[in-house]
């Protein structure tokens, strides 16, 4: 299975619309699959903002984990990625949105952490082109020249769906005719983050983005 952006440049039709919808807090629930896997190794989220850097601590006694460290548990979760639960409503709004426009998940992993996030996404039912958008930088890599190919690639009108605002306003700087909608996990992790960033909509759940997508294409 190839998870790069040239297979999926390859699947999508031209002329048809497209969807590019990322996946850790969008489509399958990261952060609730990380607090479950920091819970069996004694540790805990303490999230106080939308950065998971300085939010892991000890439950035993309360200290925060060295930025080292972080790095290796975020690793190694990111090797584990086959059996998050799916955010409620994504697996059955896509399969719709699929009868009108190609849709394609572009995921911050890295190629070998992909194969287990394909294993996760088989479990729910997911089919759609996956793109392991690491760049070399892991994920921290940013998501703007793959979308513009994407969107040059359908010629037709594309949407870009991310949890992360900077993710959504690389994406508006690198390819501005592609329309930007934030949507994330839970409504808890919404009020973190707010809305004072670039989207063309915010949405609560993926109802209200299935009816803003089809609103825009229908006119």
């Amino acid at each position: 299975m190839n998870f790069d952006l040239s297979s999926a440049l390859a699947a999508i039709t031209p002329g048809r619309p497209l969807i590019i919808t990322d996946a850790d807090g969008v489509l399958l629930c990261f952060t609730g699959g990380l607090e479950k896997w920091l819970k069996e190794r004694g540790l805990y989220l303490d999230l106080t903002s939308y950065r998971l850097q300085g939010g892991i601590r000890r439950l035993d006694d309360n200290s925060q984990i060295l930025d080292v460290e972080f790095m290796a548990l975020l690793d190694e979760f990111r090797c584990d990625l086959d059996d998050l639960d799916a955010v409620d409503g994504a697996v059955e709004t896509l399969a719709e949105l699929a009868k009108v426009a190609n849709v394609v998940v572009l995921s911050n992993v890295n190629h070998g952490q992909a194969i287990a996030r394909w294993r996760n996404f088989q479990a729910l039912g997911i089919a759609y082109p996956l793109i392991a958008n690491d760049a070399g930088e892991g994920y921290l890599a940013g998501k703007g020249k793959a979308v513009k190919a994407l969107a040059a690639r359908a010629g037709a009108k594309a949407f870009f769906i991310d949890d992360i605002p900077a993710n959504l306003s690389a994406v508006g700087e690198e390819a501005p005719e592609v329309v930007l909608i934030h949507l994330v996990e839970s409504a808890a992790l919404r009020q973190l983050l707010g809305t004072d960033f670039p989207a063309h909509c915010h949405a609560e759940n993926w109802a209200a983005a299935k009816a803003f997508i089809l609103g825009h294409l229908n006119n």
